[in-house]
């Protein structure tokens, strides 16, 4: 008797509850358990990163931070130049005839953090700066420096300026704006890569089967390999590189520096040859280091045609890329042998798939 009654009492809950209602529970426990997994792997991997920087809220180098000791880095001197140790900067920027334009981006790199000092290499001979200008405009947050040239050559804005008081030197074209977001980005994959130049505008050289070599741009195919999208060198009219690559270019041959005032050109050209042949003698490891690492930026403008003088820069002139070809040939003369190598590492920041205007430039 006792079995029927608890027999009929089961029948009766089972009756009562209804079988969605049952599985609530469980479904709720089977969601549940799920999602705090979730929660904890998520946090543990949160931990794991390494603590962002200032770059507008991007943290960009999870995936490059390196560990590489002294002896790897061996331009690196002690990247602490602010007043707790915090990396900094130093812009040069060499302008001619733009001084219009020239006071834009004066006002446009003062926001940008980190930043220590801009040097202007001032190759308007016999022509007053707009220091006074400038001055009678303070406060400014940045302090400027005209460094006044007894003549108009192009590698003035080589020299080893002791007012150049950081081991990082961003160096800019009077005519090229770069985005402060894009900036910053660089210099923190400089502080990865310091014994390179860093920039946004990457060339190669691409050779013939007779030996020769011609300048071209980034995406131009190898005519032995059908290789695009690699370059050899990083031009430094947009690039951070490390101070003592000034003082480098200074000791080079004197064959290079008068190849540079012969053709008013090249001096990005020759500053990517003497790098590489450094990093070939002091790199550790048998594989060579190319000369520099390319930044896909995402905001890069050209602003010559702001310029009121009307003047345009020496890569109009029809035989400019004729005159880079012919120093990639003379260079190698001079050194015996063409130490450049090729790369195809691009760095671009996280969510700005959009692909770099390095196009315009030579």
């Amino acid at each position: 008797m006792g079995a029927r009654a608890w027999s009929t009492d089961l029948c009766d809950s089972v009756r009562r509850c209804r079988f969605p209602r049952c599985l609530t529970g469980l479904r709720r426990a089977y969601l549940v358990w799920p999602i705090l997994l979730l929660l904890l792997v998520g946090a543990a991997l949160t931990a794991l990163l390494p603590p962002a920087e200032d770059h507008g809220g991007v943290d960009v180098l999870g995936v490059l931070s390196r560990t590489r000791s002294q002896k790897e880095h061996p331009a690196r001197g002690p990247l602490g130049d602010g007043a707790e140790g915090e990396p900094r900067f130093t812009v040069v920027i060499q302008t001619y005839n733009r001084t219009d334009i020239l006071l834009k981006l004066l006002n446009h790199y003062q926001a940008v953090p980190h930043l220590h000092r801009i040097v202007i290499v001032w190759n308007n001979v016999g022509t007053q700066t707009p220091l006074k200008l400038w001055n009678s405009l303070q406060p400014h947050p940045v302090p400027v420096i005209f460094k006044e040239q007894t003549s108009n050559l192009m590698r003035n804005r080589l020299q080893p300026f002791p007012e150049i008081g950081t081991d990082a030197v961003l160096m800019l074209d009077d005519d090229t704006l770069v985005s402060v977001p894009d900036i910053s980005f660089a210099f923190s994959v400089w502080k990865q890569f310091s014994d390179q130049i860093v920039g946004f505008v990457p060339r190669k050289h691409v050779s013939t089967p007779g030996g020769v070599y011609s300048y071209g741009s980034f995406e131009l195919q190898n005519p032995e390999t059908s290789g695009g999208d690699k370059y050899s060198m990083v031009l430094i009219g947009a690039a951070f590189f490390h101070r003592r690559y000034l003082q480098l270019f200074q000791d080079q041959p004197r064959a290079v520096h008068a190849l540079v005032d012969e053709t008013q050109n090249c001096d990005d050209i020759a500053v990517n040859f003497a790098v590489a042949l450094y990093l070939r003698e002091h790199s550790v490891g048998s594989v060579d280091k190319a000369s520099g690492v390319f930044v896909k930026p995402v905001d890069l403008r050209n602003l010559e045609k702001d310029a009121n003088s009307g003047y345009q820069g020496m890569w109009h002139r029809p035989e400019h890329l004729l005159q880079r070809s012919y120093c990639l040939n003379r260079l190698t003369q001079i050194y015996g042998f063409m130490p450049l190598c090729f790369s195809n590492l691009v760095v671009s920041q996280f969510g700005f798939p959009s692909y770099a205007n390095h196009k315009g430039r030579a």
